[in-house]
């Protein structure tokens, strides 16, 4: 093998498959491989919507393995970058009202009992009146 880490080669995709694609390196009697996160700088469910077989490509050798004859490599180190969306601070963002604070991970607790005094009738809890009910 005659490629090394860093060449920019022209090739053209001889396979896909669900994790990548194989690529006929141009001048080379070799292939290498085009791993699904190497695609795009974007996120892949399915390299199909991005390769076809028969498709000429531009990739970037990103490594080569001369033991296990292998030869890694990305479209995706071709691409610029993607601009990032700049963060806000969080004070700009302010508080959240949506969210309880401290719940996560907290025991659930026994649902608190609520007595009163007796009412006219001489029952203090709707528990003692249902259970009165229920006798008769």
């Amino acid at each position: 093998m005659s490629v090394e880490v860093g060449q920019v080669l022209n090739g053209k995709v001889t396979g896909i498959q669900s994790f990548g694609a194989f690529v006929a390196l141009e001048g080379e009697k070799t292939q290498g491989l085009i791993h699904i996160s190497e695609v795009s700088n974007t996120y892949v469910k399915d390299i199909n919507s991005f390769l076809q077989v028969g498709q000429e490509v531009q990739v970037k050798v990103i490594k080569v393995d001369t033991e296990k004859n292998k030869i890694s490599l990305s479209i995706r180190a071709l691409m610029p970058e993607p601009e990032e969306k700049p963060r806000r601070e969080r004070s700009e963002r302010g508080p959240r009202p949506d969210r309880k604070r401290g719940t996560l991970g907290a025991r659930k607790r026994a649902p608190q009992q609520f007595k009163s005094e007796p009412d006219e009738e001489g029952y203090s809890t709707l528990g003692d009146a249902l259970r009165e009910a229920m006798n008769k």
